[in-house]
């Protein structure tokens, strides 16, 4: 073959991905733009593999080629350049953060159309240990480190564990292992009268926030063995449903079956309200999260509404009406970029909204065999946001997502012999907690495959 035969095979090799590329781009934005049955047809016309997930990216680069595109320059020209040069662009752009450094960037569909995921697949988790309660077992949370997790019931008790003694204890030599380092449940708590609703870790130091249907919030010193009663209690008018810290620990977010968000300042107990009440919820709050800045919170309902609020002034800068077709908001959560909230409904829905839009651009359909839920379940990410988790309550089974393209993954059988009332994932490691009606919480992890 001569010189320009070969180069003349390289040039169409290299017009051919292009054009793969471009086209998985358009489809991107489609898809991101609301238009999913053309995104669909133009997807099954290139056999478009793997799936694309919606995306800003083409939008981003076209503006980008059209500031810089000289008089003599076709536009395709300029998106070849910046296609090449995009990782370089995106590290001017926005550096990486320590928690990015350690597991990605996360979910970020305004740039992203092809991202390998590195995390393991839930299904892949196994129980690495359980406890039991005396009751139902209904809330869970793990610290900041992940090195601990909290457990809560509906017999009043709440019990932290050490996340290593618990790993020792699984291990083949387990039982040598936690005899050395002591028993996984290192402090019982017992200072509310009814079911612990809700439980966060504070940010920063060692205290555990817990919520009651006795209509209290209690601070735990839990670095103190011998104390085994809050040292702070934070009275509310109604029983308390959820919670959430400040990322500085100053304040906490607390919702009870009034519809109004209360907002206490954790070192003066001072409560907080909007002072304006057209912007209330008009049921129960059901969830409330924090942005990883703290600039804004958000909180679902069972009036089926998701709201955006000021970390600020408290006041509602959004509202997502009927967010899941009417049905009560089960939870909501940030996406680490704050680009983006989660939601469940008990209609079995997951979804991601956009926040700079308040639209829904994916739907994670599949889940609940039976359609609407008895019980509030959670959606949530994994640690490094490469997938999206909820329970099946019909079958205590895990369903499982691919965050970008909602393709489904392997089901996970929770082993629980009851609703799984409650499911957290961990903050940086491959393991999550289900607390079930069963009276039992599993914690679950994934080992290094050998």
């Amino acid at each position: 073959m001569k010189d320009s035969e070969i180069l003349e095979a390289m040039e169409s090799k290299n017009a051919i991905k292009f054009k793969e590329q471009l086209y998985r781009l358009i489809i991107s934005q489609l898809f991101y733009d609301g238009f999913q049955s053309m995104a669909v047809s133009l997807s099954s016309a290139v056999q478009a593999h793997p799936a694309c997930p919606p995306s800003d990216r083409l939008n981003h680069i076209v503006s980008l080629g059209l500031q810089h595109e000289h008089s003599k320059m076709k536009l395709v020209s300029v998106l070849r350049t910046l296609q090449y040069n995009f990782v370089n662009f995106l590290a001017l752009k926005k550096p990486l953060n320590k928690v990015e450094m350690l597991l990605g960037p996360g979910l970020d569909l305004e740039y992203e159309t092809d991202v390998q995921t590195s995390a393991p697949e839930p299904a892949l988790y196994e129980t690495a240990y359980v406890t039991s309660h005396k009751a139902q077992c209904r809330s869970g949370a793990f610290s900041p480190d992940g090195q601990l997790v909290a457990t809560g019931s509906v017999d009043a008790s709440i019990k932290i564990l050490d996340v290593d003694r618990m790993l020792a204890k699984s291990s083949p030599d387990g039982e040598m292992a936690t005899d050395q380092q002591g028993h996984p449940v290192i402090r019982t708590l017992y200072d509310h009268v009814e079911e612990v609703t809700c439980l966060e870790f504070h940010p920063r130091d060692a205290i555990l926030a817990s919520g009651s249907r006795d209509c209290t919030v209690k601070l735990f010193d839990f670095s103190k063995a011998a104390a085994k009663k809050a040292f702070k209690t934070l009275s509310d008018s109604d029983q308390i449903r959820c919670m959430a810290f400040h990322p500085t620990g100053d304040y906490l977010v607390v919702g009870t079956n009034q519809p109004v968000v209360r907002l206490y300042d954790t070192n003066t107990a001072q409560c907080y309200v909007c002072s304006f009440p057209s912007q209330y919820h008009t049921n129960a709050i059901t969830s409330l999260k924090y942005s990883f800045d703290g600039k804004l919170y958000v909180s679902g309902s069972r009036d089926g509404s998701i709201k955006l609020w000021d970390g600020i002034s408290s006041k509602c800068v959004g509202t997502i009406s009927q967010a899941h077709e009417g049905a009560e908001v089960g939870s909501v959560t940030f996406s680490r970029s704050g680009k983006y909230v989660l939601s469940s409904g008990t209609d079995s829905s997951v979804k991601l909204w956009e926040l700079s839009s308040l639209r829904c651009i994916i739907a994670y359909t599949g889940a609940g065999t039976m359609g609407k839920q008895e019980h509030r379940a959670q959606a949530l990410f994994n640690h490094s946001e490469d997938f999206v988790m909820f329970p099946d309550e019909a079958t205590t089974s895990l369903c499982c997502w691919d965050a970008r393209t909602a393709q489904r993954k392997q089901l996970l059988s929770l082993g629980h012999n009851g609703a799984v009332r409650y499911i957290v994932h961990a903050p940086s490691t491959a393991a999550f907690l289900t607390c079930s009606d069963d009276y039992r919480a599993r914690f679950w992890y994934r080992r290094n495959p050998h």
